[in-house]
């Protein structure tokens, strides 16, 4: 497991080259993506841990999965990605920690993540349409979520499986009285 600061590391190189690819200044990613220019710049220093919702709209604005944002600036490889080599994160607001499954830098258009969620935590995200556009599928490995997607709501359990598009605000609260695990799959979509 990468500790935080060689995380936040691989954060803002990522954000440094995927904004210097598309041409934006700090100014024009801040404004389509609704991050500061100040946290930007602290992102991109690596100076800062970003929440979960941050690097959501960063993803977003920048048209990326939220998965990519951890893969080395190189990219990889490997067809294989070794669990000890698999990028940990934990979101400093609500706790909850994900773990990059996929191989990084691998040339497929599905992600996988894991997410080990604390009893009674929530996030929520402020998700609107994305270009391109992706799906996600959350698979319950061991106790419960409530999920939220627009004005839709679920209690998944384990085994459950939900399909939704990532175009619309969406929420998760574990109810429960122990960690939730699950994993998500994105899928990002072809242009049309």
């Amino acid at each position: 497991m990468k500790d935080d600061a060689s995380v936040n590391e691989r954060i803002a190189a990522q954000v440094r080259r995927l904004r210097g690819e598309r041409g934006l200044s700090l100014d024009a990613l801040s404004s389509q993506c609704g991050v500061s220019r100040s946290m930007l710049s602290l992102i991109e220093r690596g100076e800062t841990s970003p929440t979960a919702v941050v690097l959501d709209k960063l993803a977003a604005g920048l048209g990326v999965p939220l998965a990519s944002l951890f893969d080395a600036p190189e990219g990889g490889l490997d067809p294989v990605a070794r669990y000890a080599d698999q990028v940990t994160w934990q979101d400093p607001h609500s706790g909850y920690l994900r773990r990059n499954v996929s191989p990084e830098g691998a040339q497929t258009p599905t992600r996988i993540v894991e997410v080990t969620f604390p009893p009674q935590a929530r996030v929520t995200y402020e998700a609107g349409a994305r270009s391109p556009a992706v799906v996600q599928q959350i698979w319950m490995l061991a106790g419960q979520m409530q999920v939220a997607y627009g004005s839709q709501s679920w209690l998944l359990e384990t085994g459950d499986c939900l399909a939704i598009p990532l175009d619309a605000p969406n929420a998760f609260h574990n109810p429960g009285d122990v960690p939730a695990r699950y994993a998500v799959v994105l899928t990002t979509l072809a242009r049309s």
